[in-house]
Formats: C-alpha cells, structure tokens, sequence
C-alpha cells in the first residue's frame, strides 16, 4: 500500500486513460512483475496466463477486500501504456527522466524517521515570517490532526506490521509557544482534498523547507502567487543523496514533485 501521487500536467496519456488509470496501470505492471519473480524463484514455469494469486486491497477509506487475480490479466490491461510512454521524453512534469516519472509513491507504513524529519523541518520562532505564517495556517485552517489520529487509532498493532504508521503515537515538536504533532503535519500535506494546488503547494514548500526560506518578505508573502517569474528563480532545495532511510527519500521525491507542479501551476493529484 501507499501514497499515490501524479503531477497533473495536462498530456495525451492523461486524456487517453486519466491519472488514476495511469497509476492503476503501473501498479498492476510492478505487482505483475513481482509476481512472476516470485514464480519463476520457485521454479514454476508456468505462462502468466496460469498465474494466479489472491489480492487484499485496503484503504483508509475501505474495508478489506479479497479477490482472485490473473496475472496475464495484469498485463494485458498495463500494456495501454506501452504506446504512450514516447510522450514522457521531454516532458517538463517528467520528475525521474524515465516513462511516466510524474507519478510516484510514498510506502506505507510511514516510518518513525520520516515523521521525526518532517517535523525537524517546521520553521522555529527564529524565522519569524515562516514560523507566523505555520502558525496562523494551522489555527485558522483548523489543522487539530484528528483525521490522521483516528486513523492511526485504528491502525491496532496485531502481531503484524501496522499499516499506516509504524508508531502508534504521533511525535511532537515545540516549535516556541507552538506545539506541532506529526498527526497535524500529515493532516496539513494529505487532508486538502485529492489535489494540492498551487497555492497551498508553495506554503507547504516553504514550511517544510523544500524551497529556500532565506526571502524577501515580499517574496514569501507572494509564495502562492500565480506569477510565473517567482517560481522560476527559487530552487529545490532537498537533497536523498546522503539520506539512508528509503522512506525519507519517497518523502523528499513527493516534495520534488509538489514542487514541479507548484512551477508548472499545475495540481498535484494525491490517492492516500
């Protein structure tokens, strides 16, 4: 299970299958392609076309479901894409370089590092204007996390591997007279609905230092403007290249891509 994410960059796959079907079909290429491994590890050499497994499908919004899949099923459906990747080459949503790199995943179970390093990425009362702006956000926008603490509830610890959140309480930061839970940071990036738009991406950016905070007060009250000449001339500034925990880098390419869609002022599509 994950975060599905796609930079929602208009394109002829998109009109042609639409962001969800893009990801379906992605997936279902990966889980086809597992499976076959895990076939072929065993020694069964059997076609794809006898291939079968059974698939457990959870969401936080839907129940558990069981269903029996066919591999070759997989796919023939995934391979809708195969006449339509030529279009990724260019493409400036195209985050990894390769087919469809405007589509990513962040991996459930959300790790304890992850969430430490976001909240170590909040804004402190030495950067006055930020740390204002966090405050003021999550006051007046109500961001209490108790939509991400009910699930995290809910997420009972059963002899298994929680799904959601590998800790059962969200961490906390005092950030001044602020005190930030990591329930609150994942309500602020994943409870806006299923499209973070422009505006909301550039404060996120700020907020979480994926753009350089070291602005004019002009520029950081102007952050979720529509005007094209602010976006151009701020960088992305997190680097995965010294970052050990494959959870922290799904994080930092989700920022990648938040960011990518905030200079496109384009939507970024979210499945969570």
């Amino acid at each position: 299970m994950s975060i599905d994410y796609v930079i929602a960059y208009d394109c002829e796959p998109k009109r042609r299958l639409g962001m969800a079907g893009i990801l379906d079909r992605l997936k279902e290429k990966q889980r086809a392609d597992e499976v076959i491994q895990w076939f072929r590890a065993a020694g069964d050499q059997r076609p794809p076309t006898q291939m079968g497994f059974e698939f457990s499908h959870n969401t936080p919004r839907s129940s558990d479901e069981k269903q029996l899949i066919v591999v070759q099923d997989l796919l023939d459906h995934a391979a809708d894409l195969d006449n339509l990747a030529h279009h990724c080459k260019g493409c400036p949503a195209n985050r990894t370089g390769g087919a469809f790199g405007c589509v990513g995943f962040v991996s459930y179970p959300i790790s304890a590092q992850s969430e430490s390093w976001l909240l170590d990425r909040l804004p402190a009362p030495d950067e006055p204007l930020i740390w204002l702006l966090l405050r003021q956000g999550i006051r007046n926008l109500g961001y209490d996390g108790s939509s991400v603490k009910l699930l995290r509830d809910q997420d009972h610890d059963d002899g298994h591997e929680r799904a959601y959140f590998e800790l059962p309480v969200a961490p906390g930061r005092g950030l001044g007279e602020l005190l930030v839970d990591s329930d609150q940071v994942f309500e602020m990036i994943f409870g806006v609905g299923e499209q973070i738009i422009p505006n909301h991406a550039g404060i996120l950016l700020l907020f979480f230092g994926a753009i350089d905070r070291d602005l004019e007060a002009a520029d950081i009250q102007n952050i979720s403007s529509f005007d094209p000449a602010i976006r151009e001339r701020i960088a992305f500034t997190l680097e995965d290249g010294l970052v050990d925990s494959s959870g922290i880098r799904e994080i930092i390419a989700f920022f990648q891509a938040m960011y990518l869609a905030w200079k496109l002022n384009v939507n970024l599509y979210v499945d969570a």
